[in-house]
């Protein structure tokens, strides 16, 4: 009699065999390490966190006529649309004058930074000195020195790079910007910090604010002072002082100029000059601008040594020679004086030209006054925006006072500002109501600012905004649950674990079949007989 075999070879032989003890144990752990490996991939994949890539450090040396001043500024690396959003995070003012002054001895410039790049490297952290930019741009002052001497203005220049070779930074070199350059990141500063390019939407996220006109930037330097603006119409013969900006995405069209030796200083020494020329007595000037019973002596030098006089100099020019000034305090008479500092017939009823026959749009919008602008207006008690009538009035009443009573009128008294607060406030009348074509309407749309939100409002901002469009973004880091090395490893265990359980029950079933097999057909032989 023959018994029919079924052809199952795990059939219940094999489930008998997974019954064992081993085999339930081996079963389990293997849907355990498959379980955790499919539950470990999809926590590494859905449970990633996107960082960003941290901070970046710049420092910006503004090399200005009568000072220098030190900014360092941050930004995340990962910038936005190509530029990146700077914040200023300290400023440090260099003791001394202004790198120009340097000329005669450039080795003592360096002597001059120590102090405040000491206090720089406190404030970014260690781990990022060599990768943080640091760059110098000198202005006007610098710019008449190199016209003046030109191996002097390469002297100085030597000597601050020799200086940062030794210090930690990442430095991009020191150059001498153009009138035009720091008139277009003047421009650049203030509309960044008005929040012109840039503003936090409800997500909290930046975005192009919709409709917002740009500001016009007024900076008055000891040297030079420019405005830069975007003009109503469509350049013509003015494309030399038309500039094209790009930032966060956006083209801008700018009119901007610079007038060299029309800063503060030099055309004050201008001044001086013109009065010494006028004057029957040599030894004494009478100065109006200067307060009442004020005296003082400068020599030939301090008036006509600077290439800005240099064409008013005496033939018997003798640099130690004194010139004592005596003010008078006539606010009148010294408006009167200032007016001729500009060459006004040049521009004979034209509206597009503002003087020494320079073309220029018409001013246009709400502008943003800084540096010089805003001292002379704050010595005045006035800031912000104000009529054209509120200033001639306090100019008048400024100008009135005695030398003895600035002292209790000033908040910082300093003699060599104080004596000419009378003249900086006229100069800066004929500047905007003459030249720039400003009028009692639309004066008061010029705010007279220092800062913003702890920001200075200087080109050196505009210039680091800049100089981020040219420094590569980092790419966002990825922080997973498990890191790599761990995740592998972890990973590798439990597919081994898995595996052997896998091989350990195949084992089980193929050798439980050839054992039945085996049986089977033993029993068949026993049937047979």
């Amino acid at each position: 009699m023959f018994t029919v075999l079924s052809r199952q070879p795990c059939d219940q032989p094999g489930f008998k065999a997974l019954s064992r003890t081993p085999a339930v144990v081996a079963l389990v752990v293997f849907l355990v390490s498959v379980a955790v490996l499919m539950a470990i991939t999809l926590i590494q994949i859905n449970q990633k966190e996107v960082l960003a890539p941290g901070l970046k450090y710049g420092i910006v040396l503004d090399a200005g006529s009568s000072r220098t001043t030190v900014y360092v500024y941050q930004w995340p690396a990962e910038k936005e649309n190509n530029t990146g959003v700077v914040n200023q995070t300290y400023r440090c003012s260099v003791k001394g004058s202004g790198i120009s002054s340097y000329g005669d001895n450039p080795q003592a410039v360096p002597r001059a930074f120590e102090d405040c790049m000491q206090r720089v490297k406190e404030k970014i952290p260690a781990d990022l000195h060599k990768s943080t930019p640091a760059h110098l741009g000198a202005t006007a002052g610098m710019r008449l020195l190199r016209l003046r001497n030109e191996s002097a203005a390469r002297g100085v220049l030597a000597s601050i790079r020799t200086y940062f070779e030794s210090q930690p930074f990442d430095f991009r070199g020191a150059q001498i910007i153009s009138g035009q350059e720091e008139g277009v990141y003047g421009w650049i500063t203030a509309n960044y910090l008005m929040g012109n390019f840039l503003e936090k939407n409800m997500w909290n996220t930046w975005t192009h604010p919709h409709g917002v006109e740009t500001t016009g930037a007024l900076d008055l330097g000891g040297a030079s002072t420019q405005i830069s603006f975007a003009p109503q119409e469509e350049a013509g013969h003015s494309a030399n002082s038309m500039v094209q900006v790009s930032l966060y995405g956006y083209p801008y069209t700018l009119y901007t100029h610079s007038f060299q030796c029309y800063g503060r200083d030099e055309a004050e020494k201008r001044f001086l000059a013109r009065l010494f020329q006028n004057s029957t007595d040599k030894g004494k000037v009478v100065n109006p601008c200067y307060p009442r019973d004020y005296v003082t002596i400068l020599t030939m030098e301090h008036i006509f040594g600077s290439l800005c006089t240099e064409e008013l100099r005496p033939t018997n020019y003798d640099s130690g020679y004194p010139i004592a000034l005596e003010g008078t305090g006539d606010p009148a008479l010294c408006r009167e004086k200032v007016y001729s500092l500009f060459n006004f017939q040049a521009c004979p009823d034209q509206e597009d030209c503002s003087f020494d026959g320079v073309y220029q749009p018409m001013v246009k919008g709400t502008f943003v006054a800084f540096s010089g602008f805003y001292y002379i207006a704050h010595a005045l008690n006035l800031t912000g925006s104000f009529a054209l009538d509120v200033f001639n009035s306090s100019t008048w009443d400024f100008c009135l006072q005695s030398w003895s009573q600035l002292p209790l009128m000033l908040p910082k008294f300093d003699e060599v500002y104080a004596r000419s607060y009378c003249f900086s406030a006229h100069y800066i009348y004929h500047l905007l109501i003459h030249g720039y074509k400003f009028t009692s309407e639309t004066w008061p749309k010029i705010h007279f600012k220092k800062e913003v939100e702890n920001s200075s409002i200087a080109w050196s901002l505009g210039y680091m905004l800049n100089l981020t469009n040219m420094i590569p973004a980092e790419n966002p880091q990825i922080q997973l649950p498990m890191r790599p090395q761990v995740f592998t490893g972890v990973m590798f265990f439990f597919a081994g674990v898995a595996l052997l359980c896998l091989l350990f029950l195949v084992y089980l079933c193929v050798a439980t079949r050839l054992r039945s097999s085996s049986q089977h057909a033993i029993d068949h032989s026993f049937d047979a007989e």
